[in-house]
């Protein structure tokens, strides 16, 4: 009898089972390692999806420093070149802009790559953008460096990431770890935040931009060494589903991602999610992440104090998030989306009233109530987007957060615009609360398709 190994399936280096007939003699030699398993191994105690989500998890902490250091870059900047605010805002919109229309290419590349490959070489390219803005000495090198080098780095390893990883490795508590992964990025802002914000006060920018290239430097060998494609490269079935063989590779990436964009274009739910995470974008990557320190700094307020209050907001997004993940699993997607944005516009429409030289007590609960919503839209927009289109769905919301990505990358662009025409963000706090209200009764508009959902649930 011959060893047959079962065809059309990868294995991964961890997999050792060898497809064994009970007639072979003891004396045959070993066979080379087969393509697969004959059958999927038997999970641990602690399923080895956790421990992908766990790798996920840190490569995210890693790469979120360099979406920690933009608000921190428009005063020193704006003081050793004399380059205008909206010059500044202007590299952080195509930061923005390109870390959104990136993503849906690179999920397709990554389907067509492995994950391991696509976001090892975006975490490079992050670390060597960053790093080169130490020579820069015109603003269209900012541009290139922090906002097409940086943006096509980070964007390639942007939520888009965490979707696939959570598609291919889970099948049971997709919103639980949607959830944990999109509080990843808040949790790096939580670490680095302080830091670069301690940083730039005491030494300048230059230090806390290496910290940034270095913090994505090293979490490569993290994603290299410890992740894995797909359960099957493992033996193993995804966490609470049943064992699929790996798929072969899927070629034309850029096709492929552009085809599902025609697709989903020519439906209504895919423009409602689109429109409402456009103002998702607008009112916190592209307003408040950039903008609120500078804001409070033009209060009086010290720059360290505001970074430190932009962190506090990272403490309860990361528990607001992973709570929306575990709703996401038991209530209506799009009920959860209306009343997100309703509460985030009511907040954003207080905060003019709340800055001040010093934190006091109402601006505390700003923080809080306001970082409890920052990124809860994503775990039930994700939840949406597979609803609506399968098992296109994580390119198609690759599209949907590219954007977000607009939508934060005008108003990054329009908010220094308006304080250098203004000189305040009053008028810019206000658009964005009604933008938020707006959002509220678009997400309501999204019809259900319950047959698709029950058909997607337990893909």
């Amino acid at each position: 009898m011959s060893f047959r190994p079962l065809s059309g399936a990868a294995r991964g280096p961890e997999a050792d089972c060898v497809t064994q007939t009970a007639s072979t003699p003891a004396s045959t030699p070993a066979p080379t390692p087969a393509a697969v398993p004959a059958a999927p191994r038997r999970p641990g105690r602690v399923h080895r999806a956790w421990f992908a989500a766990a790798v996920a998890f840190v490569t995210i902490i890693g790469a979120a420093a360099s979406a920690s250091l933009p608000g921190l870059l428009i005063e020193p900047l704006h003081e050793e070149f004399d380059w205008s605010r909206g010059t500044i805002g202007f590299a952080v919109s195509v930061n923005l802009a390109l870390y959104g229309l990136t993503a849906p290419f690179a999920a397709a590349l990554m389907d067509r790559f492995g994950i391991r490959k696509v976001v090892a070489v975006a975490l490079l390219v992050i670390s060597g953008g960053t790093v080169a803005t130490l020579w820069m000495t015109q603003s269209w090198q900012l541009i290139l460096f922090w906002g097409v080098l940086v943006g096509l780095g980070s964007g390639s390893m942007a939520l888009a990431f965490a979707a696939t990883v959570t598609n291919r490795w889970f099948t049971a508590r997709r919103g639980l770890v949607t959830g944990i992964l999109t509080a990843a990025g808040a949790s790096g802002q939580l670490i680095f935040l302080p830091l670069l914000s301690w940083l730039v006060e005491h030494h300048g920018w230059r230090p806390a931009a290496v910290t940034v290239s270095l913090a994505a430097l090293v979490v490569v060998p993290f994603v290299w060494l410890l992740l894995r494609d797909h359960p099957a490269d493992v033996g193993l079935a995804p966490y609470g589903g049943p064992y699929a063989e790996k798929p072969a590779p899927v070629p034309g990436a850029a096709r492929r991602a552009l085809s599902v964009l025609f697709k989903a274009a020519r439906t209504g739910p895919f423009w409602l999610l689109a429109g409402t995470f456009a103002i998702c974008g607008a009112s916190t990557n592209g307003l408040v992440r950039t903008h609120f320190v500078p804001a409070a700094h033009d209060h009086g307020m010290p720059v360290t104090a505001a970074a430190g209050l932009l962190a506090v907001i990272g403490v309860f997004d990361v528990v607001g998030t992973i709570a929306s993940g575990w709703f996401t699993d038991r209530f209506e997607a799009r009920r959860l989306l209306a009343v997100y944005y309703a509460l985030r516009g009511i907040s954003l429409m207080f905060l003019p009233m709340l800055l001040a030289p010093s934190v006091h007590p109402p601006m505390v609960f700003f923080i809080i109530f306001y970082g409890l919503d920052w990124v809860a839209t994503v775990p039930p927009t994700i939840a949406l987007c597979r609803e609506q289109f399968g098992e296109d769905g994580a390119i198609v919301f690759g599209w949907v957060l590219a954007s977000h990505q607009v939508g934060a990358a005008v108003v990054a662009f329009l908010g220094g615009l308006a304080r250098d025409a203004f000189g305040s963000y009053d008028l810019v706090w206000y658009a964005s609360g009604g933008l938020c209200a707006m959002a509220a009764l678009m997400a309501m508009v999204i019809r259900r398709r319950p047959a698709v959902t029950a058909a997607t649930a337990t893909a």
